[in-house]
Order: C-alpha cells, then sequence, then structure tokens
C-alpha cells in the first residue's frame, strides 16, 4: 500500500460539511464510496486537511489516503472524476511519505469569504448579498487587528475539543471587486470552528458602522462569543488554499 495525497475541489451546496454524518450525505462520504469502488469494493478511508460546515465550499482541498501503487495517475483521475458528481473534482493525486498528514502537517490554509452587492441569481450559495454600502478602509483598519498569535475564542463556536484557541493570523484583509462585490481573505495557521463566519460578521458591522475598528481587540480580549457579532452565512465561504511544507 501506498500513502497518496488526493487535491479536489467541491459545491458543498448539496452538502452537511466534509466530515462522514451517520445520517447525512458528507463529501468524504462520496470521496470514499467512489474509492472503495475503484478499489474492487475493498474499503477506503481518507482523511482530509480540515472540516468545512455544512454549505461551505472548498477552491482547494487534500486529503491523504493508502492505496494501492497506482499505475496509470491520469487514468485513476479520470475514473474517478467521472464517478463522482458534478460538485467534486478530483485535480491532482501523488505519492507522499508514508507518515505525511494531510491536517497535521498544514503550515497555513486560506479562506475567502464572497460578498455581491447586487442581487444574482448566478451567485446564489456561492456569496452572500449585503446591498448596505460598507466602508472597506474601516474593515481593512479591523482586520490588522486581527494579525498575529492571539486567543480566538470569541470568534469561535464554544464547546469544541480543541486543546487551544490560539491561532496565527498571518494576513487578513478586504478586497474590492467590481459591481459592488468583495471578499475578505484570511490566512492562518490554523483555525476554530465557525472562526472565519464570526471574524467576517464582526468585521461587516465595523463596515456598517455598527463598530468601531479598535473594537476587535475588546472583542478578543472578551474571550466572549457573545462579545462579537452573528455569524454569517456559509454559502460565501470557501476554503481556498492549504500549504504544506517542501518534502511532505
Amino acid at each position: 500500500m501506498q500513502r497518496y495525497f488526493i487535491e479536489l475541489a467541491y459545491n458543498g451546496e448539496d452538502y452537511y460539511g466534509w466530515q462522514r454524518q451517520p445520517r447525512q450525505i458528507s463529501v468524504q462520504e462520496v470521496i470514499e464510496d467512489c474509492l472503495t469502488k475503484l478499489n474492487s469494493n475493498t474499503a477506503v478511508k481518507v482523511l482530509g486537511c480540515g472540516r468545512t460546515d455544512t454549505g461551505v465550499h472548498a477552491h482547494h482541498f487534500v486529503l491523504h489516503t493508502e492505496l494501492p501503487v497506482i499505475e496509470n495517475t491520469a487514468q485513476f483521475i479520470f475514473k474517478l472524476n467521472r464517478m463522482l458528481p458534478k460538485s467534486v473534482v478530483i485535480h491532482k493525486v501523488f505519492t507522499v511519505n508514508e507518515n505525511s498528514h494531510a491536517r497535521f502537517d498544514a503550515n497555513s490554509r486560506t479562506y475567502r469569504y464572497f460578498i455581491h452587492k447586487n442581487k444574482d441569481p448566478f451567485k446564489q450559495g456561492q456569496s452572500w448579498l449585503v446591498t448596505n454600502d460598507l466602508d472597506f478602509e474601516k474593515m481593512n483598519e479591523a482586520a490588522r487587528h486581527l494579525i498575529g498569535k492571539k486567543d480566538f475564542t470569541s470568534l469561535s463556536k464554544i464547546h469544541t475539543d480543541v486543546k487551544t484557541n490560539i491561532c496565527d493570523v498571518k494576513t487578513a484583509h478586504w478586497v474590492q471587486l467590481e459591481n459592488g462585490a468583495c471578499y475578505f481573505e484570511i490566512t492562518a495557521n490554523r483555525f476554530l470552528r465557525n472562526m472565519v463566519r464570526a471574524t467576517v460578521g464582526t468585521l461587516v458591522d465595523v463596515g456598517l458602522g455598527k463598530a468601531k475598528p479598535e473594537d476587535v481587540n475588546t472583542i478578543l480580549d472578551a474571550m466572549d462569543r457573545q462579545a462579537a457579532s452573528t455569524s454569517v452565512p456559509a454559502q460565501g465561504l470557501f476554503l481556498w488554499k492549504v500549504e504544506y511544507p517542501k518534502g511532505v
């Protein structure tokens, strides 16, 4: 058996998140079922680089799995993509060291959250409609307060099973697009559950004049989810990029 990394993307609109669920369809279940069929119906398990929630998308996602040696990678990818639903696509399959881990070996993860200003039927399910004017200068000022190694308890779902709520945020900024659309991009070594959606909700409140940029520091210092704003809807969120050290 050989350990492989598989790079993929998916539209999470029809799934109850990445992780396999007992009674709901997940991206992990769909991929494992197809890999099992390709493996002569011998069960194949995969482990992903993270856990996206219900309705969240992945522009770039990485998993690792154990498979018999693949003789023709291009043919394997072709067959797997033919079997998978249109909402999931495999981009790359490659061998890695036997101890390489899709989740624990990742150096950083980047998320993007998309917002559009004008009603657009083609953006439903992949962006959040906000018709009010946003102050991007103040939102970027607020975002700068997120950068660094800090405790993000106030921006995390409560009662999670993590050992620490400290994350090291490398970058956080807003990018304006055409027609009033925009996206928020944030990169960190790790993320807590619901962290990006709670962060965007808090920054949008700054952009709407409901909070000041410096309030972000007060919110983080409180270490209380109630101190931050309401989480934004899932559909605008994408896991955008996962980075690994060389030689993984």
